[in-house]
């Protein structure tokens, strides 16, 4: 189980402090959500502040692009310091062209799928993938109700990752925390992004800590 907090939720004003703290408390990844305006309606940060960011710390940068032709900027984000980089299959029209760019620049390759995108559209791509993301929130702004409906997608590429390939990671993103981490980890995924559930505590070391001892207690892992 892995824990990756998203920087969307963190204060910019402190973020080597915020970074460090959920460093030191365990994260394993740092989530960045990428915004243009018009693939989600808000716009965050590019290339710039990763590679700014990136000194900062040595935990792996997953960098989820929600931004229309993703494929044009995939080298800038690789340059800047990204691991992971995640493209939407709703906003590429050559996915599979797209991930082997990723991959070809030594980058993990991930495709994120909308709340009112199935599953079994990513069946062509599935082989290719070392990471598929579901929202389980409309894209855009941090903060947002869980969608139930997520559980029964999760459970879904649940199954396709481990018939066609289990090395890949099953990653969710929205509105997860303490009220629903069980369901969500118990449906499959691999990866919980979480950023007020984190970062808007009094305390985001101590709520790391907490939400991955709930996230791995023996009954969560019951599929």
């Amino acid at each position: 189980m892995k824990i990756a907090p998203s920087l969307l939720s963190a204060d910019f004003s402190r973020i080597a402090d915020q970074i460090g703290v959920v460093e030191r408390a365990g994260a394993d990844y740092l989530h960045l959500d990428v915004m243009d305006g018009r693939f989600v309606p808000n716009i965050t940060w590019g290339p710039k502040i990763i590679g700014d960011l990136r000194h900062l710390t040595r935990l792996p940068f997953d960098a989820h692009l929600m931004i229309v032709e993703p494929e044009r900027y995939v080298e800038q984000f690789r340059a800047a310091g990204a691991d992971i980089i995640t493209v939407h299959l709703e906003a590429c029209v050559h996915l599979q062209r797209a991930v082997a760019h990723i991959r070809s620049l030594g980058a993990r390759a991930g495709v994120s799928l909308n709340p009112s995108t199935p599953v079994v559209l990513l069946e062509d791509v599935i082989g290719d993938l070392d990471l598929v993301l579901i929202m389980s929130v409309n894209p855009g702004f941090g903060g947002q109700s869980f969608l139930p409906v997520t559980l029964k997608k999760l459970r879904e590429a649940r199954e396709m990752i481990d018939e066609f390939n289990p090395a890949c990671e099953l990653e969710v993103d929205g509105g997860v925390g303490r009220e629903n981490i069980r369901e969500v980890v118990a449906a499959g995924a691999d990866v919980l992004v979480m950023g007020s559930s984190i970062f808007g505590a009094p305390d985001p070391a101590t709520a790391l800590r907490a939400l991955r001892t709930l996230a791995e207690a023996p009954a969560a892992g019951k599929r």
